[in-house]
């Protein structure tokens, strides 16, 4: 059980791959509220390499915006303690000397393809899994450093930062690797330490990453100029969360791993299971599960779905052909819509860039003669409901690899609060979801921290019980005369 015990504000900045926030939780007796203090766009840039127009991340203005939302935080709080970064995974600055060596790569820029080439030319797909035990994603790490390797940028750059890893060192000068992040990568073994015998193969550094540090670690305090800027107490810490945002919202999700699965929902979906140890095996290979870090040690067994992305880049679309495009709206005539279609199959690479999703989503469906979404509502129904089937599909193979007898499931992050998505991926499972937290990745992040600084006490299950007590889920139940067992995939 966890307990609240002492009183104060821990912030978290929340990274995510469209946007960034600033929350601030304030714990004492009876108390664990929530609040946001910023939101601030994470737009990528487009920058000429000399070659190419190459994707990256303004990471400089996003450190500019969480500066200035944590500023804000300290002048709302009366006992700002502590302060932790959670962000997306696998993207890494390269330094040298203390410095950047120009923007971090975007894991959507295409420059990938030939990093997987010249990592499977050494060690093959199967090999490298049982190595890792993560799933193929051409984004991963390590063919991003293979990719880097090519380009000539290793041979200057000493060493690298995962991107929460990265706003740690320029709040506080200390580096670090953070586990649940490190996870990712595809360069630790699956018994949790750096895989030097592969680096080397690679050809890469095998010291280029600092030592891992593990959640609710303290990196330090404020750096003094930092925190004079900000007009913040210097003796703030600094604490390493759960710092990949899935583990941070899998560790606030208040659920019993034993009978549950969850659904991780903003711009990915991640589908899985927790579990005590990894499951590492040709089938798990086959079925593209990974095996990645959380909280306390446990393993997130899951299974990456295209998310969010889609709808959000088909309103993007509709913006840039200036349709005014209100996704409540399009939602509810989205739910009024009685026609079947088939589901596409949301893992096709064609989905993964930025661009104009409408116009692939109909070429999928034509370039396989079948009926095509003709109208905006049509468009953003064959999503709600591919995506509904893509996590059904994932969560009913996570309980059949790991063993876990499934008897509902969590959605948290921003698809917990699309209802659509909600009652259709509890119709296609046959079984309730719980939806909610929303913002189960800051709630992860800052519970802990609080429990790093002594403001809660007790295990996982004990802070998932006061995010139980605070934010109880909403619960969607299968409707028996529309629950599909199977996806109605069609074949590509």
């Amino acid at each position: 059980m966890s307990t609240r015990i002492r009183s104060g504000q821990v912030a978290a900045i929340d990274l995510g791959a469209t946007s960034g926030r600033v929350m601030v939780a304030d714990f004492g007796p009876g108390r664990l509220e929530l609040e946001q203090v910023a939101r601030f766009a994470n737009d990528p840039v487009h920058l000429f390499n000399g070659q190419r127009s190459a994707l990256h991340w303004d990471l400089p203005g996003l450190y500019g915006s969480a500066s200035a939302g944590l500023a804000e935080a300290g002048r709302q709080c009366d006992n700002l303690v502590a302060v932790g970064v959670d962000s997306w995974a696998v993207d890494y600055a390269l330094l040298r000397e203390g410095r950047m060596l120009g923007l971090p790569h975007h894991y959507r820029d295409d420059r990938t393809a030939a990093g997987v080439d010249a990592v499977h030319d050494q060690l093959g797909p199967v090999d490298l899994y049982l190595r890792n035990g993560l799933q193929f994603l051409p984004f991963t790490t390590v063919y991003q450093l293979a990719a880097e390797k090519a380009s000539g940028l290793m041979d200057v750059a000493d060493s690298a930062l995962l991107i929460p890893d990265l706003i740690n060192y320029w709040l506080t000068g200390e580096r670090g690797t953070e586990r649940t992040n490190a996870s990712t990568t595809g360069l630790l073994r699956t018994d949790g330490q750096w895989d030097t015998a592969m680096l080397e193969r690679l050809g890469l550094p095998a010291d280029l990453f600092p030592g891992i540090v593990e959640p609710g670690t303290t990196r330090g305090t404020l750096l003094p100029d930092v925190a004079d800027r900000l007009g913040l107490d210097r003796s703030i810490s600094v604490t390493s969360v759960a710092s990949h945002d899935t583990a941070s919202a899998v560790a606030a999700i208040p659920m019993d791993p034993d009978s549950a699965a969850y659904i991780s929902c903003g711009t990915w979906g991640l589908v899985g299971v927790e579990l005590p140890s990894p499951v590492v095996s040709r089938e798990s290979w086959k079925a593209n599960f990974t095996n990645e870090v959380g909280a306390d040690g446990r393993i997130r067994f899951l299974h990456n779905v295209m998310g969010l992305w889609l709808l959000s880049e088909t309103l993007r679309q509709y913006e840039r052909d200036g349709y005014r495009a209100d996704l409540g709206e399009l939602l509810a005539q989205a739910a009024e819509i009685t026609t079947p279609f088939a589901v596409f199959d949301t893992d096709d690479a064609m989905f993964l860039p930025p661009g104009d999703m409408p116009g692939r989503i109909r070429s999928w469906y034509t370039e396989r003669g079948l009926r095509a979404p003709a109208t905006h509502a049509e468009v953003v129904r064959v999503i709600v409901e591919s995506l509904a089937s893509a996590f059904a599909a994932a969560v009913r193979q996570a309980a059949e690899l790991s063993g876990t007898a499934v008897k509902r499931v969590h959605m948290v992050g921003g698809g917990s609060q699309n209802r659509l998505l909600c009652q259709l991926t509890a119709d296609r499972l046959g079984l309730p979801v719980l939806a909610g937290p929303v913002e189960a990745t800051a709630l992860g992040n800052v519970l802990i921290s609080a429990r790093a600084h002594g403001l809660v006490e007790g295990d996982l299950q004990g802070l998932r019980s006061l995010v139980a007590d605070r934010f109880p889920p909403q619960q969607y139940h299968p409707r028996p005369a529309r629950a599909r067992r199977e996806p109605e995939l069609a074949s590509s």
